[in-house]
């Protein structure tokens, strides 16, 4: 097959929508057939220096690129609702192809709560929160609606946003699957090098790190009327081979945000055998659950409670043994082959 990937964003951008781009183009170009030849010729369109320009002009510019990259392409695959969804909608219709979505995120949702700071939780957002959008947002549901509605085939990796989104959007069930997300081959395990709890995440309000601070100084409190050693939170973001080693070697992980829905953050913590808090308001609750410190991450205290029960040395030993034998994987060969059955069945 002819494969074009259209993505906002790839490496060196960071991010887990670049991840995924850049696993999916090297998965697919490096597949051989039975011949020793290779499956598949794949080409990724991302924006670049497009970024220069004002929105409008810069979707218009990435438009043509698509249209460039993919005139030829048998498969389309859109890694976001937006800013190379929309584009890619209008670049498939004239050149007359279907395309496929694969979710990440939700824009839309992110977009909200940073202008507005109203820091709602994603699974109450469309419900409650569409009388307040502003035009610009009209406008994002709209079209981003509508690319969604167009396309062959929406790929979600949880069944969590896929309702969501299914209610939000008008989305028809008979034209949506899933494919989960990439949880790799374990690390070496390691006893931890340190007493700190990764955080590390891009600075958006959603991702609710204000109270997560202060739910830290109350357990550092917490810990310290207990007699146990001194924790500390690292947010602190690097490249992402370098994270994971940070991950491997580190005390915990902790993510408190209101709505992920598929985070790499805690499948990387899996991979690295390394305990983790993971909020309530997750799409991998049910996969995870065996293994998983859940919070509410509007509860501060049961936040601050959960840190300074995962402090004391013992009940970290027990939660990194689950998570050492948490045993399912999804290899990018297997998340690769799964979006081209989705693509061959629809």
């Amino acid at each position: 097959m002819k494969i074009l990937i259209a993505t906002g964003i790839y490496p060196p951008d960071i991010g887990g929508p670049a991840q995924y781009a850049r696993n999916l183009y090297e998965t697919w170009k490096n597949a051989k057939g039975a011949d020793g030849k290779p499956l598949h010729r794949v080409k990724v369109a991302a924006y670049r220096w497009e970024r220069a320009f004002p929105p409008g002009v810069r979707h218009l510019l990435y438009l043509l690129k698509v249209i460039r990259k993919g005139w030829d392409a048998d498969l389309i695959l859109v890694l976001d609702t937006w800013s190379a969804a929309m584009p890619a909608m209008h670049a498939c219709n004239i050149m007359h192809k279907k395309y496929v979505i694969r979710t990440g995120g939700d824009f839309l949702w992110e977009t909200y709560a940073e202008r507005t700071g109203d820091l709602v939780r994603f699974k109450n957002f469309y419900g409650t929160r569409m009388e307040k959008f502003s035009r610009k947002e009209k406008l994002i549901f709209r079209l981003g609606g509508q690319a969604l509605r167009k396309a062959k085939v929406v790929i979600f990796s949880t069944a969590w946003q896929k309702e969501i989104f299914e209610k939000a959007y008008g989305l028809d069930p008979r034209k949506s699957a899933i494919v989960e997300n990439y949880c790799g081959e374990r690390l070496e395990p390691t006893e931890p090098e340190n007493r700190a709890f990764v955080a590390a995440t891009r600075p958006l309000k959603w991702k609710n790190v204000e109270l997560l601070k202060e739910a830290f100084e109350a357990a550092r409190v917490k810990v310290k009327k207990a007699g146990l050693q001194d924790i500390e939170l690292d947010t602190g973001k690097a490249v992402y081979d370098s994270f994971v080693e940070k991950i491997r070697h580190s005390y915990a992980v902790i993510l408190a945000s209101l709505g992920d829905i598929s985070p790499n953050m805690i499948f990387d913590a899996i991979r690295a055998g390394t305990p983790f808090i993971l909020t309530k308001e997750t799409g991998i609750a049910e996969r995870v659950k065996d293994c998983a410190v859940f919070v509410d991450p509007e509860d501060e205290n049961e936040i601050a409670d959960k840190i300074t029960w995962l402090s004391e040395p013992g009940n970290r030993a027990r939660q990194a043994e689950l998570v050492r034998k948490f045993s399912w994987k999804h290899s990018w060969r297997e998340i690769a082959d799964e979006i081209v059955a989705v693509w061959e069945k629809f």
